[in-house]
């Protein structure tokens, strides 16, 4: 079998590109880890270091003391930092500024398609948004560095100032459901695109992992660029085992030569 170079494969998925009128982008953890954020299963992940049992709705529920336990685990596990968008964030919002993207599917959540430039009506978050903090009770939204500024978690979990209610942040616990408004909308784009790129998911977390699938089974193509190899390689049109900072870019300058 000819094993084709990385410009060549680098080549192909830009003629996709510009062939496709409706993109998807189904983002995972790979493109997070370029900026520093943890990934959750890899080796010296966070869950090599915490516990994810302690990361239920259930006990985040049950007791202040749990809740004092679980704002700890978020803040020392390095998932409430300020980070910031890196070159594999930036051709996604390239596309978009193309004119060729239907949407931006994420597993994230860190927010750094919205900080790269994305339209936010484009950008469909499965597991939630962590810059945003939601009160239980009255469903008041904080941005989370409002939160930060008065975490005290000597003094308790924060509460709602509107209501006193629990303050969770906004994203998908162990034992919630994905928000099906969000999960439908993707999986709706999926079945619509032309084209499904997956870029830094390992589509191992379920169900956001079929979500190329519903692509595929529709007649789009599919490009799988991740670092390592994943149970779908053999159904995608194409797959680059790379760093997504480092390929997505390159994509896009190919694209731009060509439309030049």
């Amino acid at each position: 079998m000819l094993v084709k170079s990385l410009y060549d494969q680098i080549s192909i998925v830009a003629d996709m590109i510009i062939e496709s009128k409706r993109v998807v982008v189904f983002t995972g953890a790979g493109v997070s880890t370029e900026s520093g954020i943890p990934d959750f299963r890899s080796p010296g992940g966070i869950w090599d270091r915490f516990d994810p049992d302690e990361f239920t709705i259930q006990r985040f529920l049950s007791s202040a003391e749990t809740r004092v336990k679980q704002w700890r685990l978020l803040t020392e596990s390095g998932l409430i930092v300020d980070a910031q968008p890196n070159p594999a964030h930036s051709a996604i919002a390239d596309i978009e500024r193309m004119g060729k993207l239907s949407c931006v599917i994420t597993q994230n959540i860190d927010n750094l398609h919205h900080k790269a430039g994305n339209s936010p009506e484009k950008i469909f978050e499965l597991h939630g948004n962590m810059n945003w903090i939601i009160c239980l009770n009255c469903q008041h939204r904080y941005p989370l560095p409002d939160i930060r500024k008065r975490l005290d978690l000597g003094s308790g979990p924060p509460f709602c100032e509107k209501c006193s209610g629990i303050l969770k942040p906004d994203v998908v616990f162990f034992g919630e459901s994905l928000p099906p408004l969000v999960l439908d909308d993707a999986v709706r784009h999926s079945r619509e695109c032309d084209l499904l790129i997956v870029v830094g998911s390992s589509l191992v977390v379920y169900p956001a992992a079929y979500i190329p699938v519903y692509a595929k089974e529709a007649g789009a193509r599919v490009v799988i660029v991740n670092l390592t190899a994943t149970e779908y390689d053999k159904m995608a049109d194409e797959v680059i085992n790379s760093k997504a900072g480092e390929v997505m870019p390159r994509i896009m300058e190919a694209v731009q030569e060509r439309i030049s």
